[in-house]
């Protein structure tokens, strides 16, 4: 799973940084419970936004899925909305969930 560390640990830290008004933007946190892979946190309501290994007591927005399919996803961001019908990706808040196409591409 290279790419879903590499995604974590480098090019959404990175895409944060280079794009500081992302974060305020969505202003949101989000929880990455991928089977496994592990859980990732993105807080997006402070400064220009963080990513950290492991839960957030409060998410405004979980996405669960198979390591192998969010690393699908990563590969093709336009591909959410069907694996979300397929039941390959789940979100708790699909407003929110929408903002997510904003860090992925």
């Amino acid at each position: 799973m290279d790419e879903l560390n590499d995604f974590f640990t480098n090019y959404l830290p990175n895409k944060l940084t280079e794009n500081p008004g992302l974060a305020k933007d969505i202003n949101a946190i989000y929880l990455f419970d991928l089977d496994g892979y592990g859980k990732w946190s993105v807080d997006l309501t402070e400064g220009s936004g963080s990513v950290s290994e492991g839960a957030h007591a409060s998410p405004g927005c979980t996405v669960t899925a198979k390591a192998e399919d969010f690393a699908k996803l990563l590969e093709n961001p336009s591909s959410g909305m069907m694996m979300f019908t397929m039941g390959k990706l789940k979100v708790d808040n699909v407003g929110l969930a929408l903002s997510l196409q904003k860090l992925l591409s």
